[in-house]
């Protein structure tokens, strides 16, 4: 094959293996048009037809029990979902053990066979499109848009896994000198587990699950309890493509089914995204080492952020405004991308948010299968009484702006917007993780800069800004891992914007970006003599 050039080109094996080229982005679909909305309606009532979906518990392809717990629907929870077996902590070491005889035949095949199995699962995801979006509608209440979007990530996280991981077969070039061969390679570490959480219930947990399967460890996943359903589609597409049953197990269950494989001495890496509290303790009890363990565990921890904007006087508010509503609200703000906290130019401040309360007054609350609905019900009764804590505190301790309505019946918070808030309050500092946005008056980008500074949290953060110098002196002072600039700052897509935080928002390297893969591995240089006297041919 030759370029435009006419000279040689490249092969690409993945290409030569599986007729895919260059990774691109998976499109979403145009909701405006009648005939999609009209299928994604039907997916709703088809799945509506065969609920409660069956969750077993998953260990090297044996299927064990699948009743122990429910999921529901957070805008009816009356209505139930999935039923899914408890997995115990001998499920754990059952699974820990499988996934040890797993990892020695899935690592043993090579970067393009295990690719291959990648493509094959994103191709079984694409064609369960309309009813995964629909069950995540169900399960955890995402509306259309989102539900698509995260059912498109997931595609891309195998899409994209599996072209990097044969970037990693041959290694990076060494130096090397007369006399002598330095090879450098990655090997699979052996067993991951992987514990994800309910707010991209197939996006995230298939991004770590592939991350690990295509450099060649075993995984087994713990869910959230909240979306065993979307957890099971999951492993049903990679089984049912090849990938050898030992190689992925699943546990659904709650808090110690996770703390038991973070303990269990046959775990090697541990991908974790959820709170900070549970992420910390995770990187607490990795660092154990008891007898009979022969290796340090490794934790890659996503875990959540506290994310402000910054609007300089300059800002042109016709983007402010709906760039802020999308980004703090979208999802009911369920995101650790969320926009939680606005620091305004004290020159804009008095417009922006007269602006801004105005536009939270007419969102619309309510079901996520309701096309049109901006702000669906949060995931739970817990998360409706934490979120209302926030709101009644950021009351006593400034004002509450606007508060919108919600429906009756469901996990609904109202969309809130506080301002004129005390320094030292809590709904400054602590991550939400629910419709509540703040607004605060700065005087000037320096000093809003110097507050995102003080905060633990360096996930994601927002500039808006006409001034390139602005612009370039934000991003260099800030420690944030993903800063976006004049657009709403969440729906990081893989290939595009690698996500990932920095200081307690989280350990290592960002998703859906180049050297995330290497997390999963070990490695292994190899230098070799090479002015032999004489050669043994075999």
């Amino acid at each position: 094959m030759k370029d435009e050039a006419g000279m040689p080109s490249p092969s690409n094996p993945l290409k030569d293996a599986t007729g895919l080229g260059a990774f691109i982005n998976e499109p979403v679909l145009e909701l405006r048009r009648a005939p999609v909305r009209a299928s994604l309606t039907a997916a709703l009532e088809e799945l509506d037809g065969r609920l409660p979906l069956r969750v077993p518990v998953l260990v090297g392809g044996e299927r064990g029990a699948d009743a122990g717990f429910e999921s529901t629907d957070p805008a009816v929870p009356e209505r139930v979902v999935a039923q899914a077996g408890r997995a115990t902590e001998s499920h754990v070491a059952e699974a820990v053990a499988a996934a040890g005889r797993g990892a020695r035949e899935w690592g043993a095949r090579s970067a393009i066979e295990r690719a291959v199995v990648l493509v094959r699962a994103a191709a079984a995801l694409r064609g369960r499109r309309l009813e995964l979006a629909a069950l995540m509608v169900r399960e955890c209440a995402k509306p259309w848009p989102e539900a698509d979007a995260d059912v498109c990530e997931a595609i891309d996280f195998l899409e994209y896994y599996a072209r990097e991981a044969l970037l990693l077969e041959h290694g990076p070039a060494l130096l090397q000198v007369p006399g002598e061969r330095n090879t450098m390679g990655y090997v699979p570490r052996g067993v991951v587990a992987v514990i994800s959480p309910w707010n991209f219930p197939l996006a995230i947990p298939t991004g770590m699950v592939a991350a690990g399967l295509a450099t060649g460890n075993a995984v087994v996943l713990k869910p959230a309890e909240q979306s065993p359903g979307c957890a099971l589609a999951l492993v049903e597409a990679l089984h049912g493509v090849g990938l050898p049953p030992e190689a992925l197990s699943l546990l659904p269950g709650f808090g110690e089914v996770g703390a038991a494989l973070v303990r269990d001495p046959g775990v090697h890496t541990i991908a974790f995204t959820g709170s900070g509290a549970v992420g910390l303790d995770i990187v607490r009890a990795a660092a154990e080492t008891p007898d009979g363990q022969g290796h340090v565990k490794r934790v890659v921890a996503e875990m959540g952020g506290k994310n402000c904007v910054i609007v300089d006087s300059d800002a042109d508010l016709d983007e402010v405004v709906p760039a802020l509503v999308d980004s703090a609200f979208g999802f009911a703000g369920q995101k650790c991308s969320a926009a939680s906290r606005v620091l305004v130019h004290e020159a804009v401040h008095d417009e922006l948010l007269e602006r801004l309360t105005g536009a939270v007054e007419v969102l619309a609350v309510g079901p996520a299968e309701r096309f049109g609905t901006d702000v669906p019900p949060v995931i739970d009764r817990e998360a409706v009484e934490r979120v209302a804590g926030y709101v009644e505190g950021a009351g006593r301790s400034g004002r509450v702006a606007i508060r919108g309505q919600v429906p009756d019946g469901g996990w609904y918070c109202p969309p809130t917007v506080a301002c004129d808030l005390e320094p030292d309050a809590p709904v400054l500092s602590e991550e939400v993780f629910g419709p509540l946005l703040t607004v605060e008056r700065a005087s000037g980008v320096d000093a809003a800069c110097g507050a995102i500074e003080r905060l633990p949290f360096a996930l994601t953060g927002g500039l808006f800004s006409r001034s390139p110098a602005t612009v370039a002196r934000v991003a260099a002072r800030l420690p944030l891992g993903n800063l976006y600039v004049n657009r709403g700052i969440t729906g990081a897509m893989v290939g595009r914007q690698p996500f990932g935080g920095n200081r307690r928002s989280g350990i290592g390297a960002k998703a859906g970006g180049p050297d995330y893969l290497l997390q999963f591995t070990e490695t292994r240089v190899m230098t070799e003599n090479t002015m032999r006297h004489g050669l043994v041919v075999e």
